[in-house]
């Protein structure tokens, strides 16, 4: 037995040295998109603050593929020692779980929840020179041409995706939807006019919509954003409950020490409300976030449940 608490102790001991000289080596915050997008921002925007901070490489490495879930899945394989991260959309933790059979993680389960970040309202754009110049045209137009209107997303299961199957529900419509591999490649088809429309993260596309590329429409936000007040709300639209909000998040893998836990999450909090990210993130739409572990594990508990039912309603696959 005193075997036993000997051991124990110089456990924790360890855990403690740990997290008291975390990070001792180069951190990788892995981005399950391709780069460009918003959650790629929210990395590249940290990342070198807090380089800065510890003098330690927080390198950002981009793993794209399969809707988020191969970078997901390389982070729950990862040792949980405070090396590796994953930063991400909701997509793969509370989205792509309902649309993918085998997945090889558990979103509710495998990971730690760090924080989540920052979130931001989704905006219906079209391109500049589109015929539809509001919610009401686009909504005429879906009834009188059911399933031919184009809405391209930044993937399978992500938050545009979801938006577009939301609003035709509300709607009463139906559109196509056009998938892509991220934000990037979505934005220049739909300012080229390969596709009519898309429900893109705000702060992904404002300086598309300020420099005239874009037309935005209405915002998925409840109040006005203040980067575009001139753009309308879908309830001021006409259109109701497709209130939502994409959000960037940063977990680790499951098992990671507590004591290190709260030191990466204190540092990841402190990067995010650095006055100059700050400044960068509001500046195009983002709200702050940086909550605590266990409000970010009760928040992804309710997003998961919300999308569920969604995803079921409206019988949505992604094959």
């Amino acid at each position: 037995m005193k075997k036993h608490f000997a051991a124990l102790a110089l456990g924790l001991v360890a855990f403690a040295a740990g997290a008291q000289n975390w990070p001792d080596k180069s951190v990788t915050l892995i981005v399950p998109f391709p780069p460009g997008g918003s959650t790629d921002q929210v990395a590249r925007a940290i990342g070198p603050r807090l380089t800065e901070k510890f003098k330690q490489s927080f390198l950002v490495d981009n793993k794209a593929g399969a809707t988020g879930t191969i970078g997901a899945t390389f982070v729950k394989r990862a040792a949980p020692d405070g090396a590796t991260f994953l930063v991400t959309s909701l997509g793969p933790l509370v989205i792509v779980p309902h649309l993918m059979k085998g997945l090889l993680y558990d979103p509710l389960k495998d990971f730690d929840p760090i924080t989540v970040a920052v979130a931001s309202p989704n905006v219906l754009v079209v391109p500049a020179d589109s015929p539809h110049k509001s919610v009401a045209d686009v909504i005429a137009y879906l009834k009188a041409n059911p399933g031919k209107m184009t809405f391209a997303s930044a993937g399978n299961g992500s938050s545009d995706h979801l938006t577009a199957e939301l609003f035709w529900q509300q709607t009463g419509t139906t559109g196509i939807h056009v998938p892509y591999k991220g934000g990037s490649p979505a934005h220049t088809d739909l300012m080229g006019g390969q596709v009519n429309a898309s429900f893109q993260n705000i702060n992904s596309v404002v300086q598309y919509i300020k420099g005239g590329k874009m037309r935005a429409l209405a915002i998925t936000s409840p109040k006005r954003s203040p980067v575009l007040p001139d753009v309308p709300t879908l309830a001021e639209a006409g259109v109701r409950n497709v209130e939502v909000a994409s959000w960037q998040a940063i977990v680790a893998p499951k098992g990671l020490p507590p004591a290190l836990r709260d030191k990466a999450h204190a540092a990841f909090v402190e990067a995010i409300n650095d006055p100059k990210v700050k400044e960068q993130f509001t500046s195009i739409g983002f709200e702050i976030v940086a909550n605590t572990p266990a409000q970010f594990a009760e928040f992804q508990q309710k997003e998961y449940a919300r999308w569920k039912k969604v995803i079921e309603t409206g019988k949505i696959t992604i094959d």
